[in-house]
């Protein structure tokens, strides 16, 4: 388990303070995340890998010269925050554009596409490209679906070493797609990992079994057999991976035997012993080969073999040097080429802070809805963190086991900036969109984005001079489930949060106008979205984490839609 934690909520914060600390040389903390201590000379294209913490060495481990420009780090297992991808992208871009590379997880897609839009608009290029080597995750005819595992070390170190090399941003895109589309993933569990301040993993493995396709946020297999020896468990891998040659692949390869967390080092150097000649048995030639821990997820017990065939261009950036914390590879020449310069260097990101738009005020009546939207926000921040716990187990049924904890740091962050907008004056719909920022800058993660989209979309449909009208607050609602339902991209049946959200929009809206009083109508709404969060454990995921894992899923209510429902019903008695 992990033992060595100050307040758990801020295990992050602390890692990478030490981490910066320890490495000053190859990096430096800036908010969101980490980037190069020195920055090139002359403009590059900025590869940023990220996702959550809790994988090291990936991600902030591989930031150096020849590797990553920097790294966005969100809470263990959770995808960072638009805000924080946004805030890491601008201090790494040197005038060339920026790459965002990540596992291929709803979350990270979500929050890291919308920190590229934000980057576009402000002038500085940005991509994206989402890891989808895990062959277990989805059928091989629907690659698209596939998570990201160890398989996007590969990745992220040729289209670096593209970027070094002077390559401008579409071919080092494209490198990182070629990369991908000739990468295989495939990992086993033999325990589950612990989160920092839990006394129970996220998931168990029976004695005698191993869980065959994990995720490396925590979550279990996708099925298990036997744990016999080595050499069964090596041929399982090795069959596995190599069933999915690419079709136009050669033989050169480019081979990680990745252990995630608590896997002796001997005990992977005896499955390489197999995996070595069964490899060489298939007719593969083996380049520089990587045995170790690479991408982990905490203390779990488990490994992974990552195959990747190679061509010609492939192999001279898989082979190029490197010189990160974690990583180290050849000799670096041209270190004459990198400056010390701390700020921001070129692009067109270049100028001073922007001037903030007016924050329209409060005025009659409108100072009591602002009053009320803060007490709603209490009433929700104490029940949350009331439930962490309960909702962290609803998660780790098929996820990460991270739900409880992130939608409390998203609501202490909401809770503190309505409370400022509401010191200031601040009518309802500048507080809840202050409180919807900080909730999706802080808590990160697919609801992280959700909640704060949603926030935001509500309150701009409230009036500053006076209360709001009941047909006023069903538009409201009306609002921020489109903006859900957008970002998202989930429909009822998804198993998500829209299987409550929706419900309760239409009761809502409807009870309105009926001619129904807003109190009323809204009680009745909680109802049906409680009964319709409850019912959503009959449903099999069609998105994010948990779809890997679906029947397992089947019985257990969606932890979103729960923590909606539970929500919203706080919010009723609060204004009761």
């Amino acid at each position: 388990m992990t033992r060595l934690f100050n307040d758990p909520a801020r295990f992050t914060d602390d890692m990478v303070a030490g981490f910066a600390a320890a490495h000053s040389a190859h990096v430096r903390a800036v908010h969101g995340g980490v980037v190069r201590a020195e920055r090139p000379a002359k403009p590059k294209v900025a590869v940023l890998t990220g996702g959550g913490s809790g994988h090291y060495p990936a991600f902030c481990g591989v930031v150096g010269p020849g590797f990553a420009d920097g790294s966005v780090i969100g809470n263990v297992f959770t995808s960072p925050s638009a805000a924080q991808a946004h805030s890491v992208g601008r201090e790494a871009e040197s005038g060339a554009g920026v790459l965002f590379l990540f596992g291929n997880y709803a979350g990270d897609v979500m929050n890291f596409g919308q920190a590229a839009e934000r980057l576009a608009s402000e002038g500085i290029p940005a991509s994206t490209f989402a890891v989808t080597d895990d062959i277990a995750s989805a059928p091989k005819d629907d690659p698209s679906r596939r998570r990201g595992i160890a398989g996007g070390f590969v990745v992220y170190k040729t289209a670096s070493a593209a970027a070094e090399e002077g390559a401008p941003l579409d071919e080092v895109v494209a490198v990182a797609e070629r990369t991908n589309a000739r990468t295989r993933t495939l990992g086993v569990a033999f325990d589950g990992c612990t989160l920092p301040g839990q006394s129970e993993p996220l998931f168990t493995v029976p004695a005698g079994k191993l869980g065959l396709g994990l995720g490396i946020h925590g979550e279990p297999g996708v099925s298990e057999s036997d744990l016999s020896t080595a050499e069964d468990l090596a041929r399982t891998l090795a069959e596995g991976v190599l069933d999915e040659r690419p079709a136009d692949a050669g033989n050169r390869v480019a081979v990680l035997l990745n252990g995630l967390g608590s896997t002796k080092y001997e005990e992977l150097y005896v499955l390489w012993g197999t995996l070595s000649r069964l490899l060489d048995e298939a007719g593969l030639e083996l380049v520089r080969p990587e045995v170790g821990e690479l991408v982990t997820s905490l203390d779990m017990a488990g490994c992974s073999l990552t195959v990747t065939w190679l061509d010609e261009e492939l192999e001279r950036y898989w082979l190029a040097p490197t010189d990160t914390p974690s990583f180290r590879r050849g000799a670096l020449t041209g270190s004459g080429e990198r400056s010390a310069v701390a700020a921001p260097a070129t692009g067109a990101y270049a100028g001073g802070a922007v001037e903030s738009a007016p924050v329209a005020q409060a005025e009659g009546d409108g100072v009591r809805t602002a009053e009320r939207a803060v007490a709603a926000l209490r009433a929700a921040h104490e029940l949350l963190h009331r439930e962490e716990e309960a909702l962290g187990r609803l998660d780790a049924v098929a996820g990460d086991g991270d739900h409880g904890r992130g939608m409390c740091k998203g609501v202490d962050a909401a809770l503190a900036a309505a409370e400022q907008a509401q010191a200031q004056g601040a009518a309802a719909a500048p507080l809840f969109a202050a409180a919807g920022d900080a909730w999706a800058a802080e808590a990160g993660g697919t609801s992280g984005a959700l909640w704060g989209v949603g926030l935001r979309a509500f309150g701009a449909a409230l009036p500053a001079e006076r209360a709001p009208e009941a047909t006023e607050l069903a538009k409201g609602a009306e609002a921020a489930h489109a903006a859900v339902a957008r970002l998202g991209k989930a429909e009822p049946g998804d198993k998500t949060m829209i299987d409550a959200l929706h419900p309760f929009v239409t009761a809502f809206t409807s009870a309105v106008e009926a001619g129904r009083p807003a109190g009323e109508a809204y009680g009745e709404a909680v109802e049906t979205a409680r009964k319709a969060a409850e019912a959503t454990a009959e449903l099999k995921p069609r998105l994010g984490r948990a779809r890997p894992l679906a029947e397992r899923s089947v019985g257990t209510p969606d932890p979103g839609a729960t923590s909606l429902g539970m929500v919203l019903g706080a919010v009723a008695q609060c204004l009761a």
